[in-house]
C-alpha cells in the first residue's frame, strides 16, 4: 500500500534558512527548563533540533496559559539526551529526548498568544497548534517583539552594617562583548600592546560597575582599605563605612568610585603586560602557550603580590581575576581547535560529495544523450551501460522510491530496491530475510519497517527494519496477528498497523508499535472492518478509506487523531473501492484506482480535509489495482498494480497539479504488483 508520510512536527527548514526555535513546556516543566537550563522536544522533532548551533535564538511556549517567554539562545548543538532523565523522576527515561543546552540572552515579559499569533501566522496547521521551525524574518520579529518588553535589571543598594567598618561595593560585570574582543586580541604580540594601551587609556572599556548578580560577574571584594601602589611605595587612602542619606543612597564624599576602579584596572593591566613580555622572549606553540597560560596565573599573580605593601595585600584576590582570564583564554583556544577540527571534517565530506556528484551527472548526461539519440542501437547500448553501473548510483533517498517485495508474475519477491524516477534507473539492496507480498510498509526513525503480508502460501506477522545507513535487515517485534492486505503510517514516533485480514475473516483491528515498550500493542480499532484497504497520515491524523469487510467493497472512510484517541466517520467517497492507494500531495488525499467490487477502476478522489468532503479528479490512462503509489518532489507516481482479471501492469504514471497525469516510459521497472511502496 502507498503511505507518504508528512510531519506534522517539521517545516524541515534547511540549515541555513533556520532563523530561530521554539520549544514547547508545561506549567509543571517551565521550572525545571530555566532551572537547569535545558530544553526538549519530542524524538521526532529531533530532524531539526539537530540543526541548532550555538547562538541560535530560541523561544519557550508554556502550552498551559499558552504565552511565549524569550528571548533566550542555543549555549549547545542540539543532541539526543543531554539529560536522559530530563522532566522526570528519575526512575524512567526522559519523553523529551531531543534536547539544547540554553542560556538567556535578554530576559522579557512573556508574550500572549494573540500578540505573537500574527507574526508566525504562517506556522500555524491547526487553530492551536504550529511548527516550532521559525525562519529568519520570523525570529527577527520575535525578537524585536519582546526586546520591547525587556525586564530592566534591579538596582543593588548598598547595605550599613552597624559596628563594622567594611564597605561593601556593588558587584561588577562583565560587558560581554568588549571581554570577548579583549580576550581574541591576546593571540599576537601586536594585539597584546593594544589591548594593554586600550586598557590604560579607556576607564570605561575594562569593566563596569552593576549591582545585579549574576551567574558571570565578579565580585569585588570589601576592604577596610582602598589603596593604589606606585614603584614599590603605597599610599592609602582610609574609608568609613559611610552613612546613609535619606534615601538610602550612599553619600559620594565617601566613596570615590573612579579611584576604586582604576586600582581594579591596574592589577588586570600588570599581569596582561607581564603576559605579554614572556611573549615577547619564548616562542611557544599553540599547546605550549596553553601550558604556559595554564601554569602562568600563579606566577603573574604572585608578581603582583611581590609589588604590593602589607596594606595593598588586601587586594590579592584580584589575582583570581586574571587567573579567570587565563582561563577564558585557553577555553577559546580549546575552542578554535574544535572549530578548525570541524570545518575540516565538512570540507572532505563537501569534497567527497562533489566528487560524487560529478560522477552522477556524467552518468545523466549518458542518460540524456541516450534518449536524444535517434539511433535506436546507440540507445539500447546506453542505457544498457546506465543499468549495468545502476548499483555504484548515488540516488538521493529524498528523490527516490522503496520498492519492497511483492510478485513479478513468476515468483514472490523478498527484494528491495530504490527507484529514481528522474533516470527511470532502480538501485538494488540488500533483500528481505523471506518474500513478502500483500504486506506493509512505514518510515520511522530514518528506516523502513516492513510488517505483515504473504508469500502466496500463507500470511505472516513477523516484523523486519531496513537501516539505509548500512544496508541491513534487523528483525522486529511480531505483530500480535497474522495478517495481510493491511495498511500502515507513523504519527508520533509510533508505527499503526491497521486493518488487514488472514483469508478466514476481515479486521478492524489496530496495532501500534511502541519502541520504547519494545512491542505492538492493540489499540482503538476502526469502526468498521477493512481488508484491502489504504491509510496515511496527513497533519498528524490518520486516514483509513475503502476496503473490503467480508461482504462488500466499501467508500465509507473514518480518521484517527491521537489526541482524541478514538477514529471518526468522515465524508463518503463517490466510488466503492479497495486494493487502491492513498498519496498526501499538497495538503490533500488522493485515493488512487483500486476495485469497485466488479472491475478494476482508473478513477480519482480527492479530500481536502478543510473541506470536509471528497471531489472527482483526473483519471489515471489506465485501470489498475494492487498498485503502488508515492510522492515525490510534488509528484505522484504510480507503478505496477493488476488490470481487469491477472495481467500484471508494467506502466509507471505521474501526476502533477494543473499538468494532469502523464505515462512514462520506463524500462527499469518491469512487471509488478502486491509490493510495498515509501518515500522517505
Amino acid at each position: 500500500m502507498a503511505v507518504s508520510n508528512s510531519h506534522v512536527s517539521s517545516r524541515n527548514l534547511q540549515k541555513s534558512y533556520l532563523g530561530g526555535v521554539i520549544f514547547g513546556c508545561k506549567k509543571s516543566t517551565i521550572k525545571e527548563c530555566l532551572a537547569k537550563q535545558l530544553f526538549g522536544l519530542p524524538a521526532q522533532h529531533f530532524l531539526y533540533v539537530r540543526k541548532v548551533d550555538p547562538g541560535l535564538p530560541l523561544f519557550l511556549f508554556n502550552y498551559t496559559d499558552r504565552k511565549l517567554h524569550g528571548i533566550f539562545e542555543a549555549a549547545s548543538p542540539g543532541m539526543m539526551n543531554i539529560n536522559p532523565y530530563g522532566w522526570t523522576d528519575g526512575s524512567e527515561r526522559t519523553s523529551y529526548p531531543a534536547q539544547v543546552q540554553i542560556r538567556v540572552r535578554m530576559q522579557c515579559q512573556p508574550l500572549n498568544e494573540e500578540k505573537f499569533k500574527p507574526i508566525i501566522a504562517a506556522n500555524y496547521y491547526t487553530p492551536h497548534h504550529f511548527w516550532f521551525e521559525l525562519d529568519h524574518s520570523q525570529a527577527s520579529k520575535l525578537i524585536a517583539l519582546l526586546s520591547s518588553m525587556a525586564i530592566a535589571p534591579r538596582a543593588c543598594v548598598p547595605q550599613n552594617r552597624e559596628n563594622q567598618r567594611t564597605i561593601f561595593l556593588p558587584l561588577l560585570k562583565r560587558n560581554r562583548m568588549e571581554e570577548d574582543n579583549r580576550f581574541k586580541l591576546l593571540g599576537s604580540e601586536d594585539e597584546l600592546a593594544k589591548l594593554s594601551s586600550c586598557t590604560s587609556n579607556s576607564s570605561d572599556s575594562a569593566l563596569s560597575v552593576n549591582g545585579e548578580r549574576e551567574e558571570d560577574e565578579w565580585h569585588r571584594p570589601s576592604a577596610l582599605e582602598i589603596g593604589q601602589s606606585n614603584h614599590g611605595s603605597s599610599k592609602s587612602v582610609s574609608r568609613d563605612s559611610g552613612s546613609l542619606d535619606g534615601d538610602d543612597r550612599p553619600l559620594e564624599s565617601h566613596l570615590d568610585m573612579k579611584d576604586v576602579d582604576q586600582d581594579e584596572k591596574s592589577l588586570i593591566l600588570m599581569a596582561l603586560k607581564e603576559l605579554a613580555i614572556n611573549h615577547e622572549h619564548q616562542d611557544f606553540s599553540s599547546t605550549d602557550y596553553e601550558n604556559e597560560l595554564a601554569t602562568g596565573g600563579d606566577r603573574h599573580c604572585s608578581f603582583i603580590g611581590e609589588q604590593m605593601s602589607s596594606e595593598e595585600k588586601i587586594e590579592t584576590c584580584s589575582s583570581s581575576r586574571c587567573q579567570s582570564i587565563i582561563n577564558e583564554l585557553i577555553k577559546e583556544v580549546a575552542e578554535l581547535k574544535a572549530f578548525k577540527t570541524e570545518q575540516t571534517l565538512k570540507t572532505k565530506e563537501l569534497e567527497q560529495k562533489l566528487v560524487d556528484a560529478e560522477a552522477e551527472i556524467q552518468r545523466l548526461k549518458e542518460h540524456c544523450l541516450m534518449v536524444q539519440s535517434p539511433n535506436s542501437d546507440t540507445k539500447e547500448c546506453m542505457y544498457e551501460k546506465l543499468l549495468e553501473s545502476s548499483d555504484e548510483l548515488h540516488l538521493d533517498p529524498s528523490e527516490s522510491i522503496y520498492l519492497v517485495g511483492g510478485c513479478d508474475g513468476d515468483s514472490w519477491l523478498s527484494t528491495l530496491e530504490l527507484y529514481l524516477p528522474s533516470c527511470d534507473v532502480i538501485k538494488t539492496l540488500k533483500p528481505m530475510s523471506s518474500a513478502r507480498s500483500y504486506a506493509s510498509a512505514a518510515m520511522l526513525n530514518g528506516e523502513l519497517y516492513i510488517f505483515g503480508g504473504g508469500d502466496g502460501n500463507s500470511w505472516h506477522n513477523t516484523v523486519e527494519s531496513y537501516s539505509p545507513a548500512n544496508d541491513e535487515w534487523t528483525s522486529r517485534p511480531s505483530l500480535n496477528g497474522t495478517k495481510g492486505s493491511l495498511a500502515g503510517a507513523t504519527i508520533d514516533n509510533k508505527i499503526f498497523a491497521i486493518g488487514g485480514g488472514n483469508g478466514l475473516e476481515c479486521f478492524s483491528d489496530v496495532e501500534m508499535l511502541d519502541l520504547d515498550i519494545g512491542k505492538w500493542i492493540r489499540t482503538r480499532s476502526m469502526l468498521q472492518k477493512r481488508f484491502a484497504l489504504a491509510a496515511a497520515e496527513l497533519n498528524g491524523v490518520l486516514y483509513a478509506t475503502g476496503g473490503y469487510d467480508g461482504n462488500e467493497y466499501m467508500n465509507s472512510a473514518e480518521r484517527f487523531d491521537p489526541r482524541e484517541h478514538y477514529w471518526t466517520k468522515i465524508a463518503n467517497m463517490n466510488r466503492r473501492r479497495g486494493c487502491h492507494s492513498l498519496a498526501v500531495l499538497n495538503g490533500k488525499l488522493y485515493a488512487l484506482g483500486g476495485f469497485d467490487g466488479s472491475a478494476m477502476v482508473p478513477s480519482i478522489e480527492v479530500y481536502d480535509p478543510r473541506l470536509g468532503s471528497w471531489m472527482s479528479g483526473e483519471p489515471m490512462k489506465l485501470s489498475r489495482g494492487y498498485l503502488g503509489a508515492a510522492v515525490v518532489k510534488e509528484a505522484i507516481y504510480v507503478i505496477g498494480g493488476v488490470k481487469n482479471g491477472s495481467e500484471i501492469v508494467d506502466t509507471v504514471e505521474r501526476f502533477k497539479e494543473g499538468q494532469g497525469w502523464e505515462e512514462i516510459n520506463s524500462r527499469a521497472i518491469g512487471k509488478r504488483c502486491f509490493m510495498s511502496v515509501v518515500t522517505v
